[in-house]
C-alpha cells in the first residue's frame, strides 16, 4: 500500500472508531483517539507509535471483516508505524542499507573467526583493546547521530516538552498500557498477555544491564587501571550474566509468541534475533573464556553486536523511542 493510501486508510477506520467509541477503556490508543476530530500523518505517526498491537480491539470490534467496513485498528497502526520508521528516520538512504551491511558484517566475522588459531585466553590477544575500543566508539557516534536525529524529528513534529517525560519513562519503563486488566491492554487469553508483557521487561532490562555491564568494565579499566577479564564475582560480569539471561529468554520468548499468533515478520523479528544470538554469543563467551576457543567465539559476538548496531537507528529498536516519544504527548494532552 502507498504511504498516501495508507494515511486514507487510517484516517478512514480511526473515524469509525471515534464515532463508536465501544473500545475506549482498552489502552492509551483510544483516549488519544478521542481528542482528536481529523487524523493528519503527524496524529497517524503518535497514535501508531502508541500502540502495543495487543489485538484486543480487533477481537471485540464490531467492524471487523466480514462486515463492509473492514475496521482493523491493529494491522492498519502497525502499517502505519512502520511507515513512520522511513518518515522520522536520518538518512533515509541509508535505511534500506542497514540490515544487508549488518549481516554482512556478521557473515566476515564468523568467516573471520574461522582462520583465527586457539589463543591461550587472553581476551587482548585476540583483538587489542585500543582497536576494540576504536571500532565500537565509531559505530556508537554512527548510531546516536541518525537517533538523536530522529528522536528530534518526531519530538518536533509532536510539539513535545521535557515536562511530560518523567510520567512518561514511568509509563515506558513499567509498560503500563500492555498489562492485562484497569486502562492495560487485554488478551482473550491473559496469560498471553502477561507473559508478552514480561518477556519485553526481560528483553530491556537484559539489553540495559549489558549496557551496563560494559560501561562498568569501562570503569574498571581506566579509572582502576584493573584489566580484563574480571572475576565471575565481579560487578561487570555479574551485571552481564543477569542481562544475558534477559536476552536469551526475552527475545526467544517473543520470537515463539509471534509465530504462534503468525504475526512475525522479518522487520521484527531481525532485531529480536539479532537481540538472542548477542545474548547467547555472549554467554558462550563467558563459559568458553579460559579456553582455546575464546578468540573464535569473542570475534563472532563482537560482530554480532556490530550488526545489531548498525539495524539500530532503522529498526524495531527505534519503535522504543517512538513509543516513548508517543507516550510524552500523551502525557500532555492529559494535563
Amino acid at each position: 500500500m502507498q504511504p498516501s493510501d495508507l494515511l486514507k486508510e487510517g484516517e478512514r477506520v480511526l473515524t469509525i472508531c471515534n464515532a463508536c467509541r465501544y473500545c475506549e477503556g482498552y489502552c492509551a490508543v483510544f483516549p488519544a483517539m478521542e481528542r482528536l476530530t481529523t487524523f493528519p500523518e503527524r496524529d497517524l505517526n503518535y497514535l501508531a507509535n502508541l500502540c502495543h498491537n495487543c489485538r484486543e480491539c480487533f477481537y471485540a470490534c464490531p467492524f471487523t471483516a466480514p462486515h463492509e467496513f473492514d475496521v482493523d485498528i491493529p494491522r492498519t497502526l502497525t502499517q502505519i508505524r512502520e511507515s513512520s520508521y522511513k518518515t522520522y528516520a536520518w538518512p533515509k538512504w541509508l535505511r534500506p542499507l542497514s540490515s544487508t551491511l549488518a549481516w554482512l558484517t556478521i557473515t566476515c566475522g564468523t568467516g573471520f573467526s574461522l582462520w583465527l588459531p586457539k589463543t591461550n585466553g587472553n581476551l587482548y590477544t585476540v583483538m587489542p583493546h585500543e582497536i576494540m575500543v576504536a571500532i565500537f566508539t565509531a559505530l556508537s557516534v554512527l548510531i546516536l547521530l541518525p537517533i538523536a536525529l530522529t528522536a528530534l524529528h518526531f519530538a518536533r513534529a509532536n510539539h513535545l516538552s521535557a515536562k511530560a517525560f518523567a510520567p512518561a519513562l514511568g509509563d515506558a519503563l513499567t509498560l503500563k498500557y500492555m498489562s492485562s486488566g484497569g486502562t492495560g491492554c487485554t488478551y482473550p487469553d491473559e496469560t498471553h498477555s502477561n507473559a508478552r508483557r514480561w518477556l519485553h521487561h526481560l528483553t530491556f532490562y537484559g539489553f540495559s544491564l549489558c549496557f551496563a555491564s560494559t560501561c562498568v568494565a569501562a570503569f574498571y579499566h581506566y579509572a582502576l587501571s584493573q584489566i580484563a577479564p574480571y572475576s565471575y564475582a565481579s560487578l561487570p560480569v555479574i551485571l552481564g550474566t543477569l542481562g544475558g539471561v534477559g536476552l536469551l529468554f526475552g527475545p526467544l520468548g517473543l520470537l515463539a509468541l509471534s509465530i504462534k499468533a503468525e504475526t512475525t515478520n522479518w522487520f521484527d523479528a531481525e532485531f529480536t534475533l539479532l537481540l538472542f544470538l548477542t545474548g547467547a554469543t555472549g554467554m558462550l563467551t563467558l563459559a568458553v573464556r579460559e579456553t582455546p576457543l575464546l578468540g573464535r567465539v569473542l570475534i563472532i559476538h563482537l560482530a554480532l553486536v556490530a550488526g545489531l548496531f548498525l539495524t539500530l537507528p532503522y529498526g524495531k529498536f527505534v519503535h522504543g523511542i517512538y513509543r516513548f516519544l508517543a507516550l510524552v504527548r500523551y502525557s500532555l494532552d492529559r494535563t
